[in-house]
């Protein structure tokens, strides 16, 4: 290699150095650095910042506990108050992967049925209303449903139970929001069969009296009058006071005296209820804390 090649290398290596030293000297203002530091230093840090608000800071120094002090008796209750601090910043993937991680890690601890509560509030507060995906909306049922199964004596499980209902409620608005739209179009066998999903699988919620008109309106389209008057049955037997039995019997009247009913034009279908988000909630609460919180002592062993 000629000297002025060697000359040409140097400048155009330096050249590319330079940039990326640059970028690596940039850092996130809540980017915590690797500073040894006892636990107790520590730990509280992530208390303090939880108190006066800096959630996502909070967050990372409980997850230094864990990474600085693995073996330490308040590495397990700092990865909680990690996936908490997370939670209530609304970093809720990241708190999700940490109450995960703390539920592989301590499966049997007296706080894992918290951790399910809390992944399971993670994904409930990202739920978006019924004219968007719900897969979330599953996740987070898929969530309660595991505390509800494993710990059916927790504090927490009254709660899920009442949001899954929540939950059932939200699925079935889903179905019928999907179920309607096929009905606006003239897809009566595709409507039907949503509304019949709607019956089926989520008969508690509150959509089941509309689901059983609809699917009044639907048999009808279809001419199918004896399956009709079969959903209209029940829907007068499980809900006579209800303006969708009010509209389902009146169907049925202008279509008894049918001799062929799939001759019949199909029945305009019946206006769509305004559409339903869920209602507010309260936040999870914060995990269940150790005595002298404030000044761990490593040496002394946590309940649990």
């Amino acid at each position: 290699m000629s000297k002025l090649t060697r000359i040409a290398a140097t400048v155009l290596a330096a050249a590319l150095i330079a940039p990326l030293a640059g970028c690596g000297g940039k850092k996130n203002a809540n980017d915590v650095g690797y500073v040894a530091r006892d636990v107790n230093t520590l730990y509280d840090l992530g208390k303090k910042n939880l108190e006066k608000g800096d959630y996502e800071m909070a967050g990372k120094l409980f997850a230094e506990v864990e990474r600085q002090h693995p073996y330490s008796p308040w590495a397990r209750k700092a990865q909680l108050m990690s996936a908490f601090s997370y939670y209530i910043s609304n970093k809720y993937s990241d708190a999700i992967s940490t109450a995960q991680r703390y539920l592989t890690i301590h499966t049997g601890s007296r706080d894992a049925p918290y951790a399910h509560y809390l992944i399971g509030m993670s994904y409930y507060e990202q739920i978006t209303d019924v004219t968007r995906d719900q897969r979330t909306t599953q996740q987070a049922l898929d969530a309660f449903g595991e505390l509800t199964r494993r710990y059916p004596t927790s504090r927490y499980t009254s709660d899920a139970r009442l949001k899954m209902d929540l939950l059932n409620d939200h699925l079935a608005g889903k179905e019928m929001e999907i179920g309607r739209y096929y009905e606006r179009s003239g897809k009566w066998l595709a409507a039907n069969l949503r509304f019949r999903k709607v019956v089926a699988n989520y008969q508690t919620t509150s959509h089941t009296p509309e689901a059983l008109q609809r699917l009044v309106e639907t048999y009808l389209a279809l001419g199918i009058p004896a399956e009709a008057y079969k959903s209209a049955a029940v829907l007068g037997s499980n809900y006579p006071g209800s303006e969708w039995y009010d509209r389902a019997y009146k169907l049925i009247q202008r279509h008894a005296s049918n001799v062929q009913p799939a001759a019949a034009p199909a029945p305009a279908p019946a206006p769509a209820p305004q559409v339903q988000a869920l209602p507010p909630t309260q936040p999870a609460p914060m995990p269940p804390q150790e005595p002298d919180e404030l000044a761990p002592q490593p040496q002394t062993q946590p309940q649990g």
